[in-house]
């Protein structure tokens, strides 16, 4: 497996987000990386008639624990409430990224090559838009994906970065396995058990 690199906290992400969810981006982004963590995504959605707002992030090791997600919390709270880019009730949840990560840096993706990797692209390549395959031949300016589905007819895609519009590793025995490893490298603890877990509250908006 590759040995996973440490996140960069300037790095930009390549893919960004819209609207309302953009607007909180901006609000969050420089404090989240004051105290250590890399924002990786921001979604807004309805879920069986409420609002969430969910927050994903992680520190540069790629660790994030259940105390990181409080921190986060108690952290954007208030500057949430002083914005007030959202005018209604919502509930509020600060995840990590988890196994089956999103990849929106370009360093996500030369950390998890190797791995089955689901891609949306804006614009057509080979008159589709989505992709499943293995990364390879990362470099600054995309990836190949090695197609896993003969249907296709395919073997290699190239996907340039500024082409992306989704990235998400798919969940396999191999990607757990790599995993764990470089985790239990990078921090001897508890963490990794947590890296799924969430924290949520309820925000009351008047």
């Amino acid at each position: 497996m590759n040995e996973i690199m440490p996140i960069l906290l300037d790095e930009s992400r390549l893919i960004q987000e819209t609207g309302i969810e953009a607007q909180v981006a901006s609000v969050i982004k420089s404090p989240l990386k004051a105290l250590g963590y890399s924002l990786v995504r921001i979604r807004l959605f309805n879920l069986n008639g409420l609002l969430r707002l969910q927050i994903m992030a992680e520190r540069a090791d790629g660790t994030m624990g259940i105390e990181d997600c409080k921190i986060i919390s108690r952290t954007v709270s208030p500057l949430l409430d002083m914005e007030d880019s959202i005018d209604c009730k919502y509930h509020l949840e600060v995840s990590s990224p988890g196994i089956d990560r999103p990849l929106v840096r370009k360093s996500d993706f030369a950390n998890w090559q190797g791995h089955i990797v689901k891609v949306k692209t804006k614009a057509m390549i080979n008159n589709r838009k989505k992709f499943h395959g293995y990364i390879t031949n990362v470099d600054n300016e995309g990836f190949n994906i090695k197609i896993d589905r003969i249907a296709y007819c395919e073997t290699m895609v190239r996907i340039p970065f500024i082409n992306l519009a989704e990235a998400r590793l798919i969940l396999t025995d191999k990607l757990i396995r790599d995993t764990l490893r470089s985790k239990t490298r990078s921090c001897k603890n508890t963490r990794l058990l947590k890296m799924t877990q969430k924290q949520k509250y309820m925000k009351e908006k008047p």
